[in-house]
C-alpha cells in the first residue's frame, strides 16, 4: 500500500469485527477452559505493543472474524481495554479468518487488502492445519507488523504479580502458578529445564515470595566447584581438615542460615557430597569437613538441573533417595522454542534495557507512524523461527549485540556474524520434539587426543566438552588431571597468570585460549589475584 493510499479518507467497509473487551457477549462465546485461536503481536512499529493479543473466539462459534487496521482491539492478558493495529500501512480492507473442517482455520485476504506473507510467500488465501496452529504460524502484515497465529485457553488471565518473569504463554503461566503454590512452604524444590531457561530466576522468585525473603539467598553452581573442594565449600571445614585449610571455613549452608540456598547443576555433585546433602535433607544437620559434632541448619534448599537425573541413577552416578528428597516439589521450565508467543515481549524487554543504557529508548516509541519499523518484520520472523538452543540467555545476548551493533541507526541491522549464528542451529521445528538423550560413554573410552580436541573446540567450556564427549562433567575433571599436557587454572602460578593478563590486556577469552584452561576457573583465579577481566 502506498503512503497516499494509506491517508485516504474513504469510510471503512462494513465488516463484522469482533471486540476483545470483556463483557457478557464475549464470555458466552467460549467456555473458560476452551482452546481458541489467538493472534499475538510479536513486532509492531510501536515496539511496546509486543505481547498484545486478540482471541479469535468467534471461530469456535462457527463465525468469521475480520481483522483490519481499525479493529478489533488487541489487549494484554487480563486487561479490558486495548487498541486496533492502527498501522497506516495495514489496509482498512479486512483479512477474514473462518473456521474449517477438522479443526482447521482459513485465512482470506480481500482484494486490495493487506499484503500477508506466510513462510516467506505472499498469500491471498491459506488454510492452517491443527498441527500448524499448535506450533504457531507467523503472519507478516505489510512488511511492518508480525503476528503469531497460535492457540491458547480462552479463560487465561494474567496474574496480579508477574514474579519477575516476562511472558504470558501457557508454559510460563503454569510456572507462576507452581511458584505461588509452593513459595510459603518449607518444602525442597527441584527446578528442571534446559540451559538458559531461567532456573535461578524461579529460585529467586520462590525466595522473594516466601517468609524467608528478608534473609540470605545464596546461589551456588556445583558444576563450577572442583569436586575435591565441593564438600568444604558447601558444608564448611575445620582448620587443618585438608591441605591448605589454614582456618575454619563457614560453608554455604551456614552462610545461608535462615534463608535459601540455590544449588544449580545439582547433577554434578560428587558422590560424597550427595551423601552429605541427603543427610542435611533428612536430619537438618550437617558435619563440616574434619568436624565430629553435627550442626543444626535452617536452610530452604532449591536445586536445579538440566540433566536427566533418572538416567544418572540408572548409570549409578546419582543417588535415587537424594532425588526423591530434592524433588519435594518439582517445577519444569519450558524451553523458549515452546513459548514462542513470548518472544516479542522478551525481545522488547531486553532491548529496552540496552537502549536505556545507550540513551536510545525512544526507538521503541517512534513519533512518526510512517517511519520504518526499528525491528524490521523479516528480522522478527527470523528470530521467531530460530530454535534458540541457548534459550532466554541466548536471546538476551543476541538482543544486546543487535542493539549495540545498530547504535545510532534508525533500524536494527543484522551483521554477517549474527546472521551466521541464527542460521547455524537451523529453524525451530514446527513441532518441537522431545529432547533426545546424549549417547553416553565410559570416561575410560575417551582418548587424550579426543579430550584435548573437544576442549579446544568448545573454548575450554568443560560442560560443553563433556556433552560433546558423552561423559558426565565430574569425569572430565579426572581426565584432565590424568592428561600430561592439560593443566588446571588452580595449578597456574600467580606470576604466569599476571603476565598473561598483562599481555592479553585483561581479555578473558584471549587468556583462556593462550593458557588453555577453564574460563570459569580462570576467572575465579583472577578475582583471587585482584585482577579485572573482560570478555571479547
Amino acid at each position: 500500500m502506498s503512503r497516499s493510499e494509506s491517508r485516504e479518507s474513504q469510510p471503512p467497509p462494513q465488516v463484522a469485527e469482533v471486540s476483545t473487551a470483556i463483557g457478557h457477549e464475549q464470555r458466552a462465546v467460549a467456555s473458560a477452559d476452551q482452546v481458541v485461536p489467538v493472534l499475538t503481536v510479536l513486532s509492531h512499529p510501536m515496539a511496546t505493543r509486543a505481547g498484545e493479543r486478540l482471541l479469535l473466539e468467534g471461530l469456535t462459534a462457527g463465525r468469521e472474524v475480520s481483522l483490519s487496521r481499525n479493529g478489533p482491539n488487541f489487549t494484554r492478558p487480563g486487561e479490558t481495554f486495548g487498541q486496533p493495529l492502527a498501522d497506516p500501512f495495514v489496509s482498512r480492507n479486512p483479512l477474514v479468518f473462518s473456521p474449517g473442517g477438522g479443526g482447521r482455520l482459513r485465512l482470506r485476504v480481500g482484494e486490495g487488502g493487506t499484503r500477508v506473507v506466510v513462510d516467506g510467500q505472499p498469500v491471498t488465501s491459506r488454510e492452517f492445519s491443527p498441527e500448524e496452529l499448535a506450533a504457531g504460524v507467523p503472519l507478516e502484515l505489510s512488511g511492518r507488523v508480525v503476528l503469531l497465529l497460535h492457540q491458547d485457553s480462552s479463560g487465561a488471565r494474567a496474574p496480579g504479580d508477574s514474579l519477575g518473569m516476562v511472558g504470558e504463554s501457557p508454559g510460563i503461566r503454569r510456572v507462576r502458578e507452581h511458584i505461588q503454590r509452593i513459595a510459603d512452604l518449607h518444602v525442597p524444590v527441584l527446578v528442571r529445564g534446559e540451559t538458559g531457561t531461567g532456573k535461578e530466576l524461579v529460585a529467586r522468585a520462590i525466595h522473594q515470595h516466601s517468609p524467608r525473603k528478608g534473609r540470605p539467598f545464596l546461589s551456588v553452581n556445583l558444576g563450577s566447584i572442583p569436586k575435591e573442594l565441593a564438600a568444604a565449600e558447601l558444608f564448611g571445614a575445620k582448620k587443618g581438615a585438608y591441605s591448605g585449610a589454614t582456618q575454619d571455613r563457614e560453608g554455604f549452608f551456614r552462610a545461608a542460615q535462615g534463608g535459601t540456598l540455590f544449588l544449580d547443576e545439582v547433577g554434578e555433585a560428587p558422590p560424597e557430597v550427595q551423601v552429605m546433602l541427603l543427610r542435611v535433607l533428612e536430619t537438618g544437620e550437617l558435619f563440616p569437613v574434619g568436624g565430629h559434632t553435627p550442626l543444626k541448619t535452617d536452610v530452604r534448599l532449591i536445586a536445579a538441573t538440566d540433566a536427566n537425573l533418572e538416567e544418572h541413577i540408572r548409570e549409578g552416578r546419582f543417588k535415587a533417595p537424594l532425588l526423591h528428597r530434592l524433588a519435594g516439589y518439582e517445577i519444569r521450565l519450558p524451553p523458549l522454542r515452546e513459548r514462542r508467543e513470548d518472544l516479542g515481549m522478551l525481545f522488547q524487554h531486553f532491548a529496552r534495557e540496552e537502549l536505556e543504557a545507550i540513551g536510545e529508548a525512544h526507538r521503541l516509541t517512534p513519533r512518526d507512524p510512517y517511519a520504518e519499523p526499528w525491528l524490521p518484520a523479516p528480522l522478527a520472523v527470523r528470530l521467531l523461527r530460530y530454535a534458540w538452543p541457548g534459550n532466554i540467555r541466548q536471546l538476551r545476548n543476541i538482543t544486546r549485540q543487535l542493539v549495540i551493533g545498530s547504535r545510532g541507526q534508525s533500524v536494527l541491522q543484522l551483521d554477517s556474524r549474527l546472521a551466521e549464528e541464527l542460521d547455524a542451529a537451523g529453524p525451530a521445528p514446527k513441532l518441537a520434539p522431545a529432547p533426545t538423550a546424549v549417547a553416553r560413554r565410559k570416561s575410560t573410552e575417551v582418548t587424550g587426543e579426543e579430550l584435548l580436541s573437544a576442549l579446544r573446540q568448545h573454548a575450554w567450556d568443560l560442560k560443553l566438552a563433556a556433552d560433546e564427549l558423552g561423559i558426565p562433567r565430574s569425569s572430565i575433571y579426572d581426565l584432565i588431571d590424568k592428561h600430561p599436557n592439560i593443566r588446571r587454572a588452580g595449578t597456574l602460578s600467580a606470576e604466569e597468570i599476571t603476565a598473561c593478563h598483562r599481555e592479553c590486556g585483561g581479555d578473558l577469552d584471549a587468556m583462556v585460549q593462550r593458557l588453555e584452561v577453564s574460563k570459569k576457573a580462570l576467572n575465579r583465579r583472577l578475582k583471587e589475584l585482584g585482577l579485572s577481566a573482560r570478555s571479547s
